[in-house]
């Protein structure tokens, strides 16, 4: 019975569906690829997050990532938009989006100030499309090749999708389950500093406002997913979708996120919905049905399938989760913060002094960070104690190029987290050179101590 069962579920992953979904997904997502490259370019921001900056911070076990010299960064940007236009037209489309999950996952990798969770979200989905059968239909090469013509794609290809968009959604709604989003924080502070808004301002200034939108943007998040996948509910669930998105853009800065997420969420819709949509458009864009039968595969690909796929969604399931092996408030200590889909969860401020001293001499002087680093830069490091382990390891090596042997280095690091006093984040008695990066608790974080503002409990 279980062995039949099995059969049938695997079966259904490999029948048939409409491919349109799928292509409409393809042309959007390598679209805003695109335009993120096009942003880039037209705001400065190459040179001043990638060439600008003496030092940079970088990922643990990808060290070795450097920008390219020159104009190098500018040529490896309009790469990225090369490669994602072609994966937009269909053209050449699994090389291309191999070569954009490299790309774009290289500028992923060279700066740990930059991380955003959108952007961790665009190199995976790269990742994931170049496996996927997604240019049989709206595409140059399956005009320019009959052949390849086909009109559907294999049910796991939607799903896997699916999957992870959904997982997206609902893990962002499982780091939502803690005291200080339940209690307003940050988004009551968040809408507070954006009550001086026209038209909105003294609706967001309204403390129940913060309330409101923290346990709506909870509950979204936790059951979107199953209400899109329930056909009576599915357009309502839609619809909420969009607006939740096209409000964060409102109200936040969070670039090419909102429209993703919008893009990623039409997968759960009907597969067939962009034909049924646009019918008179599509009927000139698509491509017709593949002209004749061909011959079975020499071997079957569903084992491949079967296990690749399950190793992923293994990864997208268990690595979110690795913070819970850590103590301590991840807000607070960072450590499993990144890759886990904690979005929009922390209002973190702080200030940092690096106390460096020549134990032979006895020599001691302070480093303001502010004088080698960005604005951006500095104010990640202000709060992320990996960040502050990097930099001093950095000013112990410059302080040996200059001659001064080997030197200590502590900080001073006061931080406030969604609205509590300020409190030591680091121990500052711990001299932070001799403490290597690793993926392990580190005993120099301090605990956070500090209660909500009006937590009597």
């Amino acid at each position: 019975m279980v062995r039949e069962r099995m059969k049938g579920w695997v079966d259904a992953l490999f029948a048939p569906v409409d491919g349109a979904s799928v292509a409409f997904f393809r042309v959007v997502y390598a679209s805003i690829m695109v335009w993120e490259v096009c942003r880039y370019a037209s705001f400065g921001w190459i040179d001043k997050y990638y060439i600008q900056p003496e030092f940079h911070f970088k990922y643990y076990g990808f060290e070795w990532i450097d920008p390219w010299p020159g104009v190098g960064m500018y040529i490896h940007y309009a790469f990225v938009g090369v490669v994602a236009l072609l994966a937009a037209l269909g053209w050449w489309t699994r090389g291309a989006f191999v070569l954009l999950f490299l790309s774009f996952g290289y500028i992923f990798l060279l700066e740990q100030a930059q991380y955003l969770n959108h952007l961790y979200l665009a190199v995976m989905v790269a990742g994931l499309l170049a496996f996927l059968p997604l240019d049989h239909d709206f595409s140059v090469k399956a005009w320019l090749r009959p052949k390849h013509r086909s009109r559907t794609v294999p049910a796991w290809t939607v799903w896997i999708l699916r999957f992870q968009i959904g997982v997206v959604y609902f893990y962002a709604g499982l780091a939502k389950l803690n005291w200080d989003w339940l209690r307003g924080q940050p988004m009551t502070r968040w809408m507070a500093s954006r009550s001086d808004m026209p038209v909105v301002g003294p609706l967001l200034g309204e403390p129940t406002t913060g309330w409101v939108m923290s346990y709506s943007g909870l509950a979204l998040d936790l059951l979107i997913v199953p209400f899109l996948l329930w056909k009576r509910t599915r357009m309502w669930a839609f619809t909420a979708a969009i607006c939740f998105h096209l409000m964060n853009d409102f109200l936040f800065t969070i670039g090419i996120f909102p429209w993703m997420m919008i893009a990623a969420t039409t997968i759960f819709l009907d597969p067939d919905w962009p034909r049924r949509a646009w019918p008179g458009l599509v009927r000139r864009l698509q491509a017709p049905d593949r002209p004749a039968e061909q011959a079975p595969p020499r071997f079957s690909p569903r084992r491949v399938v079967l296990v690749l796929g399950g190793l992923f969604c293994a990864y997208q399931l268990l690595f979110p989760l690795r913070h819970f092996l850590y103590p301590g408030n991840p807000s607070w200590t960072e450590e499993g913060h990144r890759y886990a889909w904690h979005m929009k969860l922390r209002n973190k401020s702080g200030s940092a002094t690096f106390n460096l001293r020549d134990p032979v001499s006895g020599e001691e002087w302070k480093v303001d960070p502010k004088d080698e680093l960005t604005d951006r830069q500095a104010r990640k490091l202000r709060s992320r104690p990996d960040m502050i382990l990097q930099y001093a390891h950095h000013l112990a090596e410059r302080a040996r190029a200059e001659g001064r042997g080997d030197v200590e280095v502590r900080v001073r690091v006061f931080a406030a987290l969604n609205g509590r006093k300020r409190q030591l984040l680091i121990d500052p008695t711990r001299d932070l050179v001799p403490i290597e990066r690793d993926l392990f608790h580190a005993d120099w974080i301090l605990p956070l101590e500090e209660p909500l503002p009006g937590w009597d409990w």
